[in-house]
């Protein structure tokens, strides 16, 4: 309770770093902050006509609205966790010079990459309203899926930012795994493909499910395009099941104890390693 209470007494500096962050990011760019629309929409474009007209698979409704409802939190995810991971050693002249919370650096990179999350995602509204998919009472449970998602990323920060203090190669390493887990996650396609029984090994599993426990942008993502865009066995945005919303906040809040418990037995020595 204490260090939340420093990070409170700090927030016009939280305040300050995010505003910075914002303006390095756009700086000398000719279109701004429209880059943080544009990106998701093209890359729709293109995995639309891949999917739809080079594979000739036309059997998931709306692919373009399916693949952006997907998309744009994965991006999200994508670009604060590579902030995050690397604040610290991106501000280490601040912290060698003066005492703050050092966890609102990663914090601060978050919450600026979810400014360009909500300017994404009122194109994604534009979408889903002129696809014949307006909002539903179901869309609040953006909010909760929302916030789980920023623990999630905020967790995996303070880990991998902590590590990355003494092991430079950790940011090689994550380009590497969120290359890899980009595919593991249904963005592309949707989660019920799977069949209902898979054997490895002589296991037999549930595909699906298996995959939701070890990557939870899966269950994240799957969140997100139940209550926006629906199932595939639904005409329209569907009610997010309570357990399956609880269990992911679970495990978010577990990564992000764990990242917070490593970040607090190495701050230490983050003046001396940086």
């Amino acid at each position: 309770m204490h260090r939340f209470e420093q990070m409170w007494r700090f927030k016009y500096l939280t305040q300050n770093l995010i505003v910075r962050d914002i303006k390095i990011r756009y700086r000398n760019s000719f279109l701004g902050v429209l880059w943080s629309l544009l990106t998701p929409l093209f890359m729709m474009v293109v995995f639309s006509l891949v999917f739809t007209v080079a594979f000739g698979n036309d059997s998931i409704r709306q692919y373009a609205v399916f693949f952006l409802v997907g998309l744009i939190p994965w991006n999200f995810f994508n670009g604060g966790l590579r902030l995050g991971t690397n604040s610290f050693l991106a501000n280490s002249v601040l912290i060698k010079k003066v005492y703050f919370p050092r966890e609102l650096l990663p914090f601060s990179a978050i919450i600026s990459e979810l400014v360009n999350f909500g300017f994404a995602f009122l194109i994604l509204i534009v979408f889903l309203y002129g696809s014949g998919l307006p909002l539903t009472i179901h869309a609040l449970w953006v909010i909760p899926i929302l916030l789980t998602q920023i623990l999630l990323t905020v967790g995996l920060s303070l880990l991998f930012g902590s590590i990355n203090v003494f092991y430079r190669d950790i940011m090689m390493i994550l380009d590497v795994a969120l290359l890899a887990l980009f595919f593991l996650t249904p963005i592309m396609y949707p989660l019920d493909q799977y069949g209902a029984t898979a054997t490895l090994m002589g296991i037999t599993f549930d595909p699906a499910q298996v995959m939701r426990w070890i990557n939870p942008m899966a269950s994240i993502v799957d969140g997100y395009r139940t209550v926006l865009w629906g199932t595939t066995t639904s005409t329209g945005p569907a009610p997010m099941f309570f357990p399956f919303w609880l269990r992911t906040f679970v495990t978010s809040l577990l990564i992000f104890i764990v990242g917070y418990g490593v970040f607090l037995r190495t701050e230490s020595q983050f003046g001396e390693k940086l």
